[in-house]
Protein backbone atom coordinates (compact mmCIF):
# COMPACT_ATOMS: atom_id res chain seq x y z
CA UNK A 1 0.00 0.00 0.00
CA UNK A 2 1.11 3.35 -1.07
CA UNK A 3 2.02 5.73 1.89
CA UNK A 4 -0.62 8.63 1.44
CA UNK A 5 0.60 11.92 3.40
CA UNK A 6 -2.09 15.08 3.82
CA UNK A 7 -0.68 16.65 0.79
CA UNK A 8 -1.82 13.41 -1.46
CA UNK A 9 -4.92 13.31 0.59
CA UNK A 10 -5.88 16.74 -0.45
CA UNK A 11 -4.59 16.62 -4.33
CA UNK A 12 -7.24 13.76 -3.49
CA UNK A 13 -9.94 15.62 -1.90
CA UNK A 14 -9.73 18.37 -4.65
CA UNK A 15 -9.65 16.14 -7.70
CA UNK A 16 -12.73 14.20 -6.78
CA UNK A 17 -14.27 17.74 -6.54
CA UNK A 18 -13.03 17.97 -9.68
CA UNK A 19 -11.20 16.25 -11.78
CA UNK A 20 -11.07 19.15 -14.34
CA UNK A 21 -8.59 20.77 -12.37
CA UNK A 22 -5.00 21.21 -13.96
CA UNK A 23 -2.12 21.06 -11.99
CA UNK A 24 -1.49 24.81 -11.83
CA UNK A 25 -4.77 25.20 -10.07
CA UNK A 26 -4.74 22.53 -7.39
CA UNK A 27 -0.73 23.36 -6.54
CA UNK A 28 -2.43 26.95 -6.52
CA UNK A 29 -5.03 25.83 -3.84
CA UNK A 30 -2.02 23.76 -2.31
CA UNK A 31 0.82 27.01 -2.39
CA UNK A 32 2.79 24.76 -4.06
CA UNK A 33 4.61 24.35 -7.73
CA UNK A 34 3.26 22.79 -10.56
CA UNK A 35 6.25 20.03 -10.39
CA UNK A 36 5.96 18.06 -7.30
CA UNK A 37 1.95 18.27 -7.64
CA UNK A 38 2.51 16.54 -11.21
CA UNK A 39 4.53 14.13 -9.86
CA UNK A 40 2.30 13.45 -7.23
CA UNK A 41 -0.65 12.82 -9.20
CA UNK A 42 1.89 10.76 -11.34
CA UNK A 43 2.70 8.60 -8.02
CA UNK A 44 -1.37 8.47 -7.44
CA UNK A 45 -2.34 7.29 -11.21
CA UNK A 46 0.94 4.65 -11.27
CA UNK A 47 0.09 2.95 -7.96
CA UNK A 48 -3.39 2.68 -8.47
CA UNK A 49 -4.98 5.11 -5.93
CA UNK A 50 -6.63 6.57 -8.79
CA UNK A 51 -8.09 4.34 -10.56
CA UNK A 52 -9.23 7.11 -13.95
CA UNK A 53 -10.34 10.20 -14.44
CA UNK A 54 -13.82 10.13 -15.60
CA UNK A 55 -16.74 12.53 -16.49
CA UNK A 56 -20.23 12.11 -14.36
CA UNK A 57 -23.05 12.26 -16.36
CA UNK A 58 -26.69 13.34 -15.17
CA UNK A 59 -28.74 10.23 -16.04
CA UNK A 60 -31.94 12.28 -16.08
CA UNK A 61 -29.89 14.38 -18.97
CA UNK A 62 -30.04 10.89 -20.84
CA UNK A 63 -33.75 10.14 -20.31
CA UNK A 64 -32.65 7.52 -17.63
CA UNK A 65 -35.27 8.51 -14.79
CA UNK A 66 -35.79 5.26 -13.38
CA UNK A 67 -32.72 3.50 -11.07
CA UNK A 68 -33.56 -0.05 -9.39
CA UNK A 69 -31.66 -1.82 -7.03
CA UNK A 70 -32.60 -5.50 -8.16
CA UNK A 71 -31.35 -8.50 -5.92
CA UNK A 72 -30.85 -11.74 -7.63
CA UNK A 73 -30.35 -14.97 -6.25
CA UNK A 74 -29.13 -18.24 -8.39
CA UNK A 75 -30.25 -21.71 -8.55
CA UNK A 76 -26.74 -22.89 -8.32
CA UNK A 77 -23.77 -22.01 -6.47
CA UNK A 78 -21.28 -23.78 -8.45
CA UNK A 79 -17.94 -21.73 -9.11
CA UNK A 80 -18.75 -21.99 -13.10
CA UNK A 81 -22.44 -20.96 -13.08
CA UNK A 82 -21.34 -17.82 -10.83
CA UNK A 83 -18.63 -16.70 -13.69
CA UNK A 84 -21.29 -17.56 -16.33
CA UNK A 85 -24.16 -14.46 -14.59
CA UNK A 86 -20.96 -12.67 -13.85
CA UNK A 87 -19.83 -12.39 -17.46
CA UNK A 88 -23.71 -12.45 -18.77
CA UNK A 89 -24.51 -9.23 -16.20
CA UNK A 90 -20.72 -7.09 -17.06
CA UNK A 91 -22.53 -7.33 -20.95
CA UNK A 92 -26.05 -5.58 -19.97
CA UNK A 93 -26.05 -1.93 -20.41
CA UNK A 94 -28.51 -0.90 -18.25
CA UNK A 95 -26.72 -2.30 -15.36
CA UNK A 96 -24.41 0.08 -13.95
CA UNK A 97 -22.93 -1.80 -11.23
CA UNK A 98 -22.97 -5.36 -9.53
CA UNK A 99 -21.92 -6.43 -6.82
CA UNK A 100 -21.57 -9.81 -5.55
CA UNK A 101 -22.99 -9.48 -2.17
CA UNK A 102 -23.87 -11.93 1.39
CA UNK A 103 -27.05 -12.65 2.79
CA UNK A 104 -30.49 -13.72 1.41
CA UNK A 105 -29.57 -12.73 -1.89
CA UNK A 106 -26.28 -13.35 -3.95
CA UNK A 107 -25.90 -10.31 -5.72
CA UNK A 108 -27.03 -6.87 -6.01
CA UNK A 109 -27.40 -4.69 -9.31
CA UNK A 110 -28.07 -1.13 -9.68
CA UNK A 111 -30.03 -0.50 -13.04
CA UNK A 112 -31.06 2.73 -14.65
CA UNK A 113 -33.32 2.49 -17.46
CA UNK A 114 -35.94 5.29 -19.15
CA UNK A 115 -39.00 4.54 -16.73
CA UNK A 116 -40.71 1.39 -15.27
CA UNK A 117 -41.98 -0.08 -18.47
CA UNK A 118 -38.40 -0.54 -20.09
CA UNK A 119 -37.11 -1.79 -16.57
CA UNK A 120 -39.99 -4.09 -17.02
CA UNK A 121 -38.86 -5.19 -20.39
CA UNK A 122 -34.92 -5.57 -19.08
CA UNK A 123 -36.36 -7.95 -16.23
CA UNK A 124 -38.22 -9.96 -18.80
CA UNK A 125 -36.15 -10.20 -21.99
CA UNK A 126 -32.73 -9.76 -20.39
CA UNK A 127 -32.32 -10.60 -17.23
CA UNK A 128 -34.55 -13.57 -16.80
CA UNK A 129 -33.11 -14.57 -19.98
CA UNK A 130 -30.22 -15.89 -18.35
CA UNK A 131 -29.40 -19.18 -17.49
CA UNK A 132 -29.20 -20.05 -13.31
CA UNK A 133 -31.64 -17.06 -12.39
CA UNK A 134 -33.52 -18.04 -9.36
CA UNK A 135 -35.38 -15.25 -7.58
CA UNK A 136 -35.20 -11.52 -8.54
CA UNK A 137 -36.66 -8.39 -6.34
CA UNK A 138 -36.77 -4.42 -7.13
CA UNK A 139 -36.23 -2.12 -4.79
CA UNK A 140 -36.83 1.49 -6.76
CA UNK A 141 -35.21 4.71 -5.66
CA UNK A 142 -37.89 7.54 -5.50
CA UNK A 143 -35.71 9.86 -4.07
CA UNK A 144 -31.62 10.31 -3.88
CA UNK A 145 -30.93 12.03 -0.75
CA UNK A 146 -26.90 11.46 -1.25
CA UNK A 147 -24.59 10.91 -4.15
CA UNK A 148 -20.86 10.48 -4.25
CA UNK A 149 -18.14 9.22 -5.99
CA UNK A 150 -15.72 10.68 -3.12
CA UNK A 151 -14.09 8.17 -0.94
CA UNK A 152 -12.10 10.03 2.09
CA UNK A 153 -8.25 9.31 2.58
CA UNK A 154 -8.34 8.58 6.25
CA UNK A 155 -4.99 8.81 8.20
Amino acid sequence: MINIDPTDRRILQLLQENAGYTNKEIAAKLGMSITPIFERIKKLKSSGVIKRVIAVVDKKALGKTLTAYCNVSLKVHAKDFLEEFERDIAELKEVQECYHIAGQYDYMLKVNTKDIDTYQLFITKKLAGLENIGNVQSSFVMKEIKHTYAIEAED
